[in-house]
């Protein structure tokens, strides 16, 4: 039977840091005038579970904090207290089933019960992974309950006919209802464009958001601030997986939806503020610092003066093309780490480079790195180890026979007889 203690692995998507970044659940009250999360769950008498779940369906306001995180006010807390029923009405209003607790509250079987959820006539609120990591739907008790109350028809007897057509086709319109309602529910709580235009641009996988957004900034930038988890808690590695593969649309006419829906929503929030792009920001003339513009200091004396070739060294075959020193498309000087100019392969004042280091172990005769035999040609192969007619020598026979690789047998030239 399943039930809201089920649902630790469900991801209502409801994140309200506005920067994209999950929020830590930490209790806190600050100034007796605002809660986080799992202290309003306690004073709304609700599990954490249904907490979340209340917020997502809009029946618990809250609001970003000063530090960014989800706060309750206190007038929140009071007045949902004050109403009657409390707090079992509240519960009763996130109270969530799966398929066959549902099927029992309408009196129906599950078979039955699967079919109307397949064919579109109850949307999931929530999904959970079992223990064979497979998604299993959740809904909300008191839609069905008004499922019962308006359509009583689809509960007895013969299904329609719309919905044995739809079912025949293999049609399964829970992903879809799902998704549907996760985006409608996360556009109404936040009115920034652009984490409007990141909430939309879910339900498009990325060769479609490509198509439709050809700004790879923008597209990052859907990535930084979009919601993903809730309150922080984003859940097993599987739960995400699942979750990535639930959110593209799948159907065509889903499909050309998402697309109107995100072109309005990126307009608006172009006309709004561009996306950042590199090179952007205060914190980049930070990491330039004033070495960045300033010109090196002079080279001393007896150096190589800057853009002529430095000294003697090995050839560039030997360094390899990611170790030589700039080439005529790249003249003057390099500047090492400390801001000092390089010259003649060393850095005057500090540590010598790696080049200049490769160079030493050239001019003394170390080199890089001995060199392969089989780099060289096969009549040039020192004799000792290899034999020249390769591996099948040491198996051709004891005689010497044709493919042996010139070595004599023991009845061959140079053997006693």
């Amino acid at each position: 039977m399943t039930t809201t203690k089920q649902l630790k692995s469900t991801d209502f998507g409801v994140d309200w840091d506005s920067g994209g970044v999950p929020a830590p659940s930490t209790v806190r009250e600050e100034a007796g005038c605002t809660f986080g999360a799992a202290r309003a769950a306690t004073e709304l008498s609700l599990k954490r579970n249904e907490f979340d779940l209340a917020v997502y369906l809009g029946a618990v306001r809250v609001r970003t904090g000063p530090d960014g995180r989800p706060r309750t006010d206190r007038e929140e807390i009071e007045r949902l207290r004050a109403q009657d029923g409390f707090p079992e009405a509240l519960r009763e209003r996130v109270r969530t089933v799966g398929t066959a607790e549902g099927a029992q509250l309408l009196g129906i079987s599950p078979v039955r019960f699967a079919r109307l959820a397949r064919a579109g006539c109850l949307t999931p609120v929530a999904f959970y992974l079992n223990r064979y990591r497979a998604v299993v739907w959740v809904y909300l008790a008191q839609e069905l309950e008004a499922l019962a109350s308006r359509s009583p028809e689809l509960l007895v007897g013969n299904s329609p006919a719309w919905m044995r057509s739809r079912l025949d086709a293999g049609a399964d319109l829970r992903p879809r209802n799902w998704r549907s309602r996760r985006i409608e529910r996360l556009l109404a709580l936040t009115d920034d464009p652009w984490v409007r235009a990141a909430i939309v641009a879910q339900g498009l996988d990325p060769v479609q958001l490509a198509e439709v957004v050809d700004d790879p900034y923008e597209r990052a930038h859907f990535t930084r601030v979009r919601p993903e988890a809730v309150f922080g808690r984003r859940g097993s590695i599987a739960g995400r997986e699942a979750m990535e593969r639930l959110m593209p649309a799948d159907d065509p006419d889903e499909i050309l939806w998402r697309r109107i829906s995100l072109i309005t929503e990126l307009d608006a929030a172009r006309e709004a503020r561009p996306a950042p792009r590199p090179g952007e920001g205060p914190a980049d003339a930070v990491l330039a610092g004033p070495a960045a513009s300033a010109p090196p200091p002079p080279a001393p004396d007896g150096a190589d003066a800057p853009g002529e070739p430095a000294g003697p060294g090995p050839e560039p075959a030997e360094l390899g093309p990611e170790l030589v020193g700039p080439g005529p498309e790249a003249p003057g000087p390099v500047v090492g780490p400390a801001g000092h100019a390089r010259s003649g392969g060393a850095y005057p004042g500090g540590p010598p480079g790696l080049l200049a280091r490769l160079r030493g172990r050239a001019a003394r005769g170390l080199g890089l790195r001995r060199p392969r035999h089989g780099a060289l040609p096969r009549a040039a192969r020192p004799g000792g180890r290899r034999r020249a007619g390769g591996r099948a020598g040491a198996y051709a026979g004891r005689n010497g026979g044709p493919g042996s690789g010139g070595r004599p047998g023991r009845d061959g030239a140079g053997c006693s007889g």
